[in-house]
C-alpha cells in the first residue's frame, strides 16, 4: 500500500476507509462491520469516523470492526465544532473513545470551524494529547486564511488538513494545496468520488473502459498521483472494497491526464472551500 507522511514522520495508508453515512442501518450493520475488517485485510488500516456520523453510530461500527484488532489500524475521529473548547473537548473525546473502544485516537480533527477560537481549539487539543488521549490533531474544512490562522496561534502542529476534493472539486488546488504542500502538511480528500456522483461521468466510463479498469479506479488513481494525498472513499460492502484497494495499482499516464483535463479542468482562479 502507498504511504503519506504525517509532519512527525508517520507514515500510513495513502488510501483509507471512510464511513460516513455508516451506522444509520442495523440491517446494515454486519456488512459494513465485514467491509471496514476486509479493508484493514488488504492494507486499508486508516480508518476515518466522526463524533457527528450517524450520532456516534459509524464509531461504534468501527469500535466493533477493530475490535482485538486496534493495534493494526490508524484511527482518526472528528470533533462537533462546538465541542472543540477548553470546557468540552475531553468529554467530547471520551465519548469517541468509548463508542470506539479504545482509549487513545492516533488522530483528532477539528470538524469545521465553528464559534469557538482557533487559538482555543488549539490548547484544547494539546491538553489530550499531553494527557495520552489523542497522539495528534487536525483540522477538516478549512481553508487557506483559516490555515495561516491557525499557525499564528500556535497550531504548528497540525497534522493534516481534510477538505473535499475531487476530479469534480479541484477549487483548493489553486491555493490551498500549495499552501499545505509548503508546509509538509498531508491533504485528506473526502468524498473521493463525490458519494458516486462522479462515477457516470463519460470521461471517467470511456477511460476505464479503455484501460480495463472501473471508474472509481480511476478518479481514486488521479487523486493518489500527487505525493502526501490521503483518499478516503467509504466503501460499505466487500465488493466494493475489493474494487478500491486496487487503485493504487493504477498510474495514469500523460495522454490520461490530458483527457482528464478537458473535462475536469483546473481552476483559473481563486474561490472559497466547498464542503458536503
Amino acid at each position: 500500500m502507498r504511504t503519506a507522511s504525517l509532519p512527525d514522520g508517520t507514515n500510513v495508508p495513502a488510501l483509507g476507509q471512510g464511513t460516513w453515512n455508516m451506522g444509520e442501518s442495523d440491517a446494515l450493520r454486519d456488512e459494513e462491520i465485514d467491509a471496514l475488517r476486509f479493508g484493514v485485510d488488504q492494507g486499508m488500516t486508516l480508518i476515518d469516523t466522526a463524533e457527528m456520523y450517524a450520532d456516534g453510530g459509524a464509531e461504534r461500527v468501527v469500535g466493533e470492526a477493530i475490535r482485538g484488532r486496534r493495534h493494526e489500524v490508524f484511527l482518526v475521529s472528528k470533533a462537533y465544532p462546538q465541542n472543540a473548547s477548553r470546557a468540552r473537548i475531553a468529554k467530547a473525546c471520551e465519548a469517541s473513545l468509548d463508542r470506539l473502544g479504545t482509549d487513545r485516537l492516533d488522530l483528532y480533527l477539528l470538524h469545521w470551524r465553528g464559534s469557538v477560537p482557533l487559538a482555543e481549539t488549539v490548547e484544547a487539543m494539546e491538553r489530550l494529547v499531553q494527557a495520552g488521549k489523542i497522539l495528534r490533531w487536525g483540522v477538516s474544512n478549512l481553508d487557506i486564511d483559516d490555515m495561516e490562522e491557525l499557525v499564528a496561534v500556535g497550531g504548528g502542529a497540525c497534522a493534516t488538513d481534510q477538505i473535499l476534493y475531487n476530479l469534480s472539486r479541484r477549487g483548493p488546488e489553486f491555493e490551498l494545496l500549495p499552501w499545505l504542500s509548503r508546509r509538509g502538511i498531508p491533504v485528506m480528500a473526502y468524498s473521493p468520488v463525490e458519494q458516486g456522483r462522479l462515477l457516470n461521468h463519460p470521461a471517467l466510463e470511456n477511460m476505464a473502459r479503455r484501460r480495463g479498469v472501473t471508474p472509481v479506479q480511476v478518479a481514486l488513481a488521479w487523486l493518489l498521483r500527487t505525493p502526501g494525498m490521503i483518499a478516503i472513499p467509504k466503501a460499505a460492502k466487500r465488493a466494493h472494497v475489493r474494487e478500491i484497494c486496487c487503485a493504487p495499482e493504477l498510474t495514469l499516464d500523460e495522454a490520461d491526464m490530458i483527457e482528464l483535463e478537458k473535462s475536469f479542468p483546473r481552476p483559473t482562479k481563486p474561490g472559497p472551500l466547498e464542503m458536503l
